[in-house]
């Protein structure tokens, strides 16, 4: 997948916007980011740490803790140029849910 899917698929969301944030582009549901593209074939989700946990597990390839405190509360990097597009596909609809408000998950069918 290339940056721009990734873009597409996260304004695909509802409720999403771009924007940006310590130079780098951003993915949010009103003021709360659920994922970064701080450089070329790199995302970073916003995860639970038992979320980022089971995915570091299944994913050890693909996907690493970002350094530090960053890291330490969930976010995680996701090289997507050679992930599974399903995987790419779940994990950012996760990482949408765990930012997004309830009631605009309940009114999209739960993501």
């Amino acid at each position: 997948m290339l940056s721009e899917e990734m873009e597409k698929l996260a304004l695909s969301l509802p409720g999403t916007q771009e924007n940006a944030h310590f130079g780098t582009r951003d993915f949010r549901v009103g003021k709360r980011v659920f994922m970064t593209l701080p450089e070329a074939g790199r995302a970073v989700f916003k995860f639970t740490p038992d979320q980022q946990r089971m995915l570091l597990e299944t994913e050890p390839g693909v996907c690493a803790a970002v350094p530090g405190g960053w890291g330490e509360r969930g976010w995680t990097s996701l090289y997507f140029v050679d992930a599974d597009e399903e995987l790419i596909r779940q994990s950012m609809e996760t990482a949408w849910r765990n930012v997004a408000p309830k009631s605009l998950v309940r009114r999209n069918g739960g993501y």
